[in-house]
């Protein structure tokens, strides 16, 4: 099978790269920016396309690589040729293929969203840490049945997601992903008002943070909690919120981290704990 890219971003690159190192034919490049295509196309030792006719004409598979809000035009170029026995593949987290490819059963394809659970960071680098990462398929079934096994014999992990669990399956990647930059950034602020420079808070934090998510890793998110909600430290904890200028991130996240304290220990009572999270911020 020949899998011919439609965008030559990092996540064209890399997937083009990861699949051509795999032994899977990629037949190459399009992309409105001419030079990312053929830059692209030169990584992969594969070819460049001047039109999305020429691409779709020589793939078995077509991988739409563009940002989200581009994919149902994009599609709508490429459904104008002949699709038939084609696989036309996005990699969002978050559009359905069903959604993504309107018609594209009619037309005789098959469509399928395959989403790597890995941040692509660079163009050049990303495709060698692919190898173990997990893919989200969602699409036909001859699609699943073609793409699975490909994945999977290049060292991927592999997890079919219903249409409809495709937005719920996304928040939960936003919130283990980029949820963590919004707290490091309060955790930087907090510690800027103590003196501390923020490479020399970042370096700080390190240790902490590492640590952390290998137990939440190893053990997960109630074996793994600590601090002073667990330990129901009321005392402690109203010394917070009156530190804080703006403390409803912290009440809120709090609050949640009471839900795991209760798991972990369900004789403890928290009621103080809530009571105290859940009240507004008197003004004087």
């Amino acid at each position: 099978m020949k899998i011919g890219m439609i965008g030559a971003g990092k996540v064209g690159f890399s997937l083009g790269k990861w699949f051509a190192q795999g032994g899977v034919p990629v037949s190459g490049y399009y992309s409105r920016s001419p030079e990312s295509a053929r830059e692209a196309a030169d990584f992969t030792d594969s070819r460049y396309f001047e039109s999305i006719k020429a691409l779709v004409d020589e793939s078995d598979a077509v991988f739409i690589t563009v940002p989200d809000a581009a994919i149902p035009s994009v599609y709508a170029e490429v459904r104008q040729f002949e699709i038939r026995d084609k696989y036309i593949c996005h990699c969002s987290g978050v559009l359905s293929s069903a959604d993504a490819f309107p018609g594209v059963a009619d037309a005789g394809g098959h469509g399928i969203s395959i989403h790597p659970l890995f941040p692509f960071s660079s163009r050049y680098e990303t495709w060698r840490e692919l190898m173990g990462a997990f893919f989200c398929l969602e699409g036909d079934e001859e699609a699943l049945r073609t793409f699975g096994p490909l994945l999977e014999g290049l060292d991927a992990r592999v997890q079919v997601i219903a249409p409809e669990g495709r937005a719920r399956y996304h928040a939960a990647c936003v919130a283990a992903s980029n949820f963590m930059c919004v707290l490091m950034q309060e955790s930087l602020k907090l510690l800027a008002g103590c003196g501390f420079p923020e490479e020399l808070a970042r370096q700080a934090l390190a240790p902490l943070m590492r640590s952390n998510l290998e137990h939440l890793l190893k053990d997960g998110p109630v074996k793994a909690l600590t601090g002073p909600v667990e330990r129901c430290d009321t005392t402690t904890v109203g010394k917070h919120l009156n530190a804080l200028e703006d403390g409803q991130l912290y009440r809120t996240l709090s609050l949640a981290l009471v839900d795991l304290a209760e798991k972990k220990h369900p004789e403890t009572d928290y009621r103080e704990m809530r009571k105290l999270l859940s009240e507004e911020r008197k003004t004087s």
